[in-house]
């Protein structure tokens, strides 16, 4: 349990094209030894292997209840890889997360959603804002939508700001049933009004079974630290956390109610 399924594929990078300086973590573009490209997360950088883990979780829990996510793959970094780099900053990135790490299928020709010049239906609008609050995503605002435009069909891209109670585990369990008061600068807020018609949906999609599958999927290595040393303990705090988090929806749903009333 906890290695990768059959769902998720592992690819070797074999080449670094350009870094995306757009985020403080600078991901990258890459190629992988399939021939893709992919939008590489380091596990060096930033929040590190956490990151990884709520980008992971996050996004295969968006593809299960049917929203649009880029293919999610495995990525392994040779240490050698980053020897040739002439960036010192990207050299050391590139060294400090030899390893496995995480990637995205690249989306290659896909724009930034604005909200001033694209519009989102609200059944979408109300999915992508339910599933922001159960994950307690605080990065899909004006500012940074993380979502993409390809092929005319939105696409959400960047949980790694999700689940951040595992930054303090300590209070976990008090974290999983609080309102997510960060879902008043949500950008899609002003167009989902079908939240509660969503909530009704989303809860009896995301079974028990769901959630520990999709977990499942976060490699045990991820889950070792020097204070946190019991890997499978610590997927039981990830499941528990959503689980109970999923049976305070009511919680989260009045506050992403709420804040939308106050916003149109």
């Amino acid at each position: 349990m906890g290695e990768a399924s059959s769902n998720i594929r592992t690819v070797d990078i074999i080449r670094y094209v350009t870094p995306l300086r757009e985020g403080g973590s600078l991901p990258a573009i890459v190629e992988g030894d399939d021939d893709f490209l992919y939008v590489l997360k380091f596990r060096g950088a930033g929040q590190g292997i956490k990151a990884l883990i709520a980008e992971l979780i996050g996004g295969e829990l968006a593809r299960h209840l049917g929203l649009r996510i880029p293919e999610i793959v495995f990525a392994t970094v040779d240490p050698a890889f980053g020897r040739t780099e002439p960036d010192e900053e990207i050299q050391d990135l590139l060294k400090s997360s030899a390893g496995l790490n995480l990637a995205l299928h690249y989306l290659q020709g896909s724009i930034t959603f604005d909200p001033a010049t694209n519009k989102v239906d609200a059944l979408t609008a109300s999915q992508i804002v339910w599933l922001d609050s159960f994950l307690m995503n605080v990065d899909r605002t004006v500012r940074n939508t993380n979502l993409l435009m390809w092929h005319k069909e939105l696409w959400l891209i960047d949980h790694g700001a999700s689940l951040y109670f595992h930054h303090s585990w300590s209070n976990w369990e008090e974290q999983s049933s609080r309102p997510f008061v960060q879902i008043k600068d949500h950008v899609l807020l002003k167009w989902a009004d079908k939240l509660s018609e969503v909530n009704d949906s989303f809860r009896s999609r995301l079974t028990d079974e769901v959630i520990r599958n999709v977990v499942s999927l976060v490699p045990s290595e991820w889950l070792t630290s020097e204070d946190l040393p019991n890997a499978e303990e610590n997927r039981k705090v990830y499941e528990h956390f959503l689980l109970n988090r999923l049976n305070h929806s009511h919680i989260f749903l009045k506050q992403a109610s709420d804040a939308r009333e106050v916003l149109i």
